[in-house]
């Protein structure tokens, strides 16, 4: 199982948690009330764990409110990513990825 970095944005106007994607990273704001915003973040995860499973690790010192909020959505995260990988194994929704020969 792969693990990812996770991160806190912290900036005046807003705070984010920031999860590194396969090719991209996604921004969930924790500042603002927005399920459009974790719905998107969460669709885009599942193309990534089509790939494999991996879950995310938070990478931050500074101990404050957001970064137990985000200790807390990330044990939530990564066990909802673990269940949603097995189902996909179970009815074949995985894509493999074949190596090239040069």
């Amino acid at each position: 199982m792969e693990t990812k970095k996770a991160t806190i944005k912290r900036q005046e106007q807003q705070t984010s948690l920031v999860l590194e994607g396969n090719n991209n990273t996604f921004e969930i704001i924790l500042t603002e009330d927005s399920p459009n915003n974790v719905k998107h973040v969460f669709n885009n995860l599942l193309q990534d764990l089509k790939k494999g499973l991996f879950k995310f690790e938070l990478q931050d010192d500074k101990q404050d409110m957001f970064h137990h909020i985000c200790e807390e959505y990330l044990k939530q995260l990564n066990a909802e990513i673990e269940t949603i990988y097995l189902e996909l194994e179970e009815f074949e929704l995985t894509e493999t990825i074949e190596d090239e020969d040069f």
